[in-house]
């Protein structure tokens, strides 16, 4: 039975009291009853306790997504079709969820009800292992792929603890529950790519593939065959057993898109077409591959402005601006500069096989007091240089600006600073400028400086910037 049909709205209001909700209410771990709107109608004391709700909380009349965040029941309502086996996730906990629509006499949708059968999901494991068995789903070889491209990183690897970042992880730990479009947008070296990493760990694509390309990185020309790989013998030179590309890679799990402001013009509607059909054809190919892959994509450019200029399709930001994440620099979470610098003197200390250092507190008022163009990046650069030569097991603020600290002198000889950190400074100086006069627009900047686009990001990376 998919549907409960010749309700009346009155009835509808009186369908928590009736045997028959109190019985089902009664095995299951929870029910929930919305009018047309999704609105809550009525929320069983079960449910609420799963939820961590008050029992005492007014919840009648309130739109069911306040409580329930990425509940699924305005669908229902919407179209009308029930949701007979579902996954929930609320309060780290995933449970087994089914959701019908209600109709009136005349066919009419005019609510919604929704139960939980589990909240433990050991009591599927046997269902889910013979279905894995049927279906021959993951394989061995899928699972192999997959803990290759496994990620790197979890949310308990963004540091932090100031309100930003509560805010920021609050919305993204959303995001991971929500099998959607995520737009990460921030300035570099803010962490964009460890959020991304985070976000699929914590989703149900977790055991899939992690798959990760930097539009900035990789030469135009290459672009298309990066994305949608090359069918055998496309052309002169071609693999003769194929290639395939990032997005085939990704199948099942997640594609990350890094830098997506810098996608070509030319590849940005057919990415677009990936988006809404998830479907490409391969270079020198006719078969169409259908893929099944959630996009997260991250820029420091603003998307907006250049859909404005004509520089970025508005129908692509459109399609990939679902669920918009704004990553903070590090200048508006100082408070956190002191967590991140010990667990960044930990990693390097251990990483060098050494003892660790600590900062005294004129360092530590020193670094908050930095502006950081460069973000968490460029503070774990200074860290590393600093650590590396200071002499001492305290780092002090005279070494973190100290131009001769890598070399040290003769007391009554001058300080010279090597040839080597005078070019870096000039080139570090060179790119910050060159972005600044071109708003961040690497393509531009990269042309202006007469070098490629893969070898700036490669110098920025390497400065901290």
């Amino acid at each position: 039975m998919t549907n409960t049909t010749g309700f009346t709205l009155k009835e509808l209001s009186d369908l928590s009291e009736s045997p028959l909700l109190t019985l089902l209410d009664h095995i299951c771990e929870g029910s929930i009853i919305v009018d047309d709107r999704a609105r809550i109608l009525f929320i069983s004391d079960k449910y609420r306790k799963v939820l961590g709700i008050d029992r005492k909380l007014a919840a009648k009349g309130m739109p069911v997504e306040e409580l329930i965040p990425n509940s699924m029941m305005r669908q229902v309502v919407n179209n009308g079709q029930p949701i007979l086996l579902d996954l929930l996730r609320a309060r780290e906990t995933w449970m087994v969820v089914t959701r019908i629509p209600i109709r009136d006499q005349a066919d009419k949708v005019i609510g919604g009800i929704g139960f939980v059968f589990y909240k433990d999901m050991d009591y599927l494991k046997a269902f889910v292992d013979k279905y894995g068995r049927l279906r021959g789903l993951p394989t061995t070889a899928e699972q192999q792929l997959a803990s290759m491209r496994d990620t790197k990183y979890t949310f308990a690897d963004y540091i932090g603890q100031s309100e930003p970042v509560e805010r920021l992880l609050q919305r993204a730990r959303r995001a991971a529950e929500l099998d959607t479009t995520v737009l990460l947008l921030g300035e570099t070296g803010t962490g964009k790519e460890v959020l991304a990493h985070a976000i699929h760990h914590a989703s149900v694509r977790t055991d899939r593939p992690f798959v990760g390309i930097n539009m900035a990185a990789v030469p135009d020309n290459l672009m298309e065959a990066e994305f949608f790989g090359v069918a055998p013998g496309a052309y002169t030179g071609a693999d003769k057993k194929g290639r395939k590309g990032k997005l085939q890679l990704a199948d099942k799990g997640t594609l990350f898109l890094d830098e997506v402001g810098d996608l070509p013009h030319s590849l940005q509607s057919k990415l677009l077409r990936v988006l809404q059909e998830q479907e490409f054809e391969p270079l020198g190919s006719n078969d169409v591959i259908r893929v099944d892959v959630r996009i997260i994509a991250a820029t420091s450019r603003d998307l907006k402005a250049m859909v404005e200029t004509g520089d970025f399709r508005a129908d692509l930001y459109y399609r990939l601006n679902v669920l918009p994440i704004e990553v903070p620099p590090l200048r508006d979470r100082v408070d956190d500069i002191e967590l991140l610098a010990d667990a960044m003197i930990r990693k390097i200390a251990h990483g060098l096989g050494v003892s660790r250092k600590w900062l005294d507190a004129d360092a530590l008022a020193y670094l908050k007091a930095h502006d950081w163009p460069g973000n968490v990046r460029e503070l774990q650069n200074m860290l590393e240089r600093t650590f590396i030569f200071s002499q001492s097991s305290t780092l002090s603020a005279e070494e973190f600006h100290s131009p001769s600290m890598d070399r040290p002198t003769e007391t009554a000889a001058p300080a010279i600073e090597p040839l080597q950190s005078i070019v870096a400074k000039a080139e570090s100086d060179g790119i910050l400028k060159a972005l600044e006069l071109t708003d961040n627009n690497r393509s531009q900047a990269a042309r202006a400086l007469g070098i490629s686009r893969a070898n700036l990001y490669e110098k920025m990376a390497r400065y901290g910037l």
